[in-house]
């Protein structure tokens, strides 16, 4: 294979000069792409007046256009998505044929009702396609509207969705998007805007649509980069570190939408052991939680709580009930969950330390880093929880459903719930102690960008809300009116 490159994109122009080599997280591959310092200046919208040619467009043409690019991206007939997808192999963590799988959702999230959807349920339409008058009770009557940003895009790698929803959602608030590509995925958001090129280069979404590469932390080109005068939101996805480290340049005209790491949960009630079909039931679906896209999401389950009760009985039920789970998760369809490509060395060390305390813990599988469950013997978490990767769960057995807040925190995003009914019975009192989705077992890793994402609503604060206050002396009193001279 000769050099490896990914292009930049800026406002309708693939550019692939100036290269210089970046390393692939993890060092598995080496690509080239535009020396960052060769066009930060073409980076930024200097003029934001540009962006009126966005208005220009209805909201239906809008959705027009991003559905006809979700047919244009699609794999079998797109040389750049083919093409991006045969270098992510090396770049991912993810193995090839659950990529390849990811890459064939794209269609199915641009499809019409899902994109109308994307601006529709977080914000309404009508916010965005024009002004919207309410009248209050002080008299004053006020016209609202949601209006586009500039917005830097700082993806996160471990899915190739992230570029798409990153586009949509751009495109349908009329915002001005430079995206920075993340080193375990330089491919696809490039691959994108090169549709976007190839199907309309002189589209204002296309010239509203930017893809760079440069390495994370350098602070010299940031400070440059990230400025009231260049950006005003920017949207960070991404792990501890590149988020805290972005937080340095926020100031006043500068806003910081972080989604930022998350640790997910299970919570399994007690009528799961009710019967036989019932466990495999739930088995599977915890073991869809815990494999689908090789626990390489957020959402995905890692610690399971398990309403079995701690004696010895229930520990027993709660090791069984593992095994399940297990044989389960070896038996998911190959394009959802497999055998990871990379084992974490020190994972593996600490979960062979577990083998060694029977008496606390009982390890189901892992002997060839296929994945495993942990059994926790007590009702405590193992102490290297927050690693679980892999295939890696640990299952905790509780003796009362109400102890289970004291296992959720600030990091806890998603919650996967079984039996249905007690999602009634956590949801509101979870969130109080940080948990921030509940879903029915099964589909913890599965989306729907439409809704809220971290316990705010990321498309609401991309936009820009702005409010026309009109005040009528006669219905909304004049402070001058009630003034006295001297």
């Amino acid at each position: 294979m000769g050099k490896i490159v990914a292009p930049a994109v800026i406002r309708g122009e693939v550019i692939a000069d100036n290269l210089v080599s970046f390393g692939g997280r993890g060092g598995e591959m080496e690509f080239l792409s535009p020396d960052p310092d060769s066009i930060i200046d073409r980076l930024p919208l200097r003029n934001p007046g540009q962006m009126k040619r966005l208005y220009t467009l209805t909201i239906d043409e809008i959705i027009d256009y991003v559905v006809g690019l979700g047919s244009q991206l699609d794999l079998s007939k797109n040389e750049f998505m083919q093409e991006a997808l045969e270098l992510s192999y090396d770049a991912t963590e993810l193995t090839p044929s659950i990529l390849r799988w990811q890459y064939s959702l794209i269609q199915d999230y641009l499809s019409r009702d899902m994109v109308r959807g994307f601006i529709d349920v977080p914000i309404g339409i009508p916010f965005v396609e024009g002004w919207q008058q309410t009248t209050l009770a002080d008299g004053r009557v006020a016209s609202i509207r949601a209006m586009g940003s500039r917005c830097l895009h700082i993806t996160a790698g471990n899915s190739p969705m992230t570029a798409i929803i990153t586009m949509a959602r751009n495109a349908l608030t009329r915002s001005d998007a430079i995206v920075k590509s993340p080193s375990n995925d330089p491919f696809t958001a490039g691959a994108v805007a090169r549709t976007m090129v190839a199907m309309a280069p002189d589209h204002p979404l296309t010239q509203h649509f930017s893809v760079a590469y440069w390495k994370g932390g350098t602070v010299e080109f940031e400070e440059r980069l990230y400025q009231p005068r260049n950006i005003e939101k920017i949207i960070a996805w991404g792990g501890f570190a590149s988020v805290r480290h972005v937080t340095r340049y926020i100031q006043p005209g500068l806003e910081l939408i972080s989604l930022d790491p998350k640790r997910s949960a299970t919570i399994i009630g007690r009528d799961t052991f009710a019967d036989e079909a019932t466990m495999r039931d739930a088995a599977l679906r915890a073991a869809t939680d815990i494999g689908a896209s090789n626990q390489t999401g957020c959402s995905s389950a890692r610690v399971i709580l398990v309403e079995s009760g701690t004696d010895d009985d229930g520990v027993a039920m709660l090791t069984r009930f593992g095994h399940m789970i297990y044989e389960a998760m070896l038996g998911l369809p190959g394009n959802l969950s497999n055998k990871p490509k990379q084992f974490d060395a020190e994972l593996r060390a600490d979960i062979q330390g577990l083998r060694a305390t029977p008496d606390f813990y009982e390890v189901i599988g892992g002997r060839d880093d296929e994945g495993a469950i942990i059994v926790s013997k007590l009702d405590d978490v193992v102490d290297f929880y927050p690693r679980l990767s892999g295939r890696v769960a640990n299952l905790v057995p509780i003796d009362d459903i109400a102890d289970a807040g004291r296992f959720v925190n600030a990091y806890t995003q998603t919650v996967g719930v079984y039996p249905e009914a007690l999602k009634a019975k956590l949801r509101d009192e979870l969130p109080l102690f940080g948990a921030q989705r509940f879903v029915t077992l099964g589909y913890a890793m599965t989306s729907n960008p439409a809704l809220p994402q971290d316990a705010i609503e990321p498309v609401r604060r991309m936009v820009k809300w702005i409010v026309d206050e009109s005040c009528p002396a006669e219905d909304c009193p004049p402070l001058w009116a009630g003034a006295t001279a001297g």
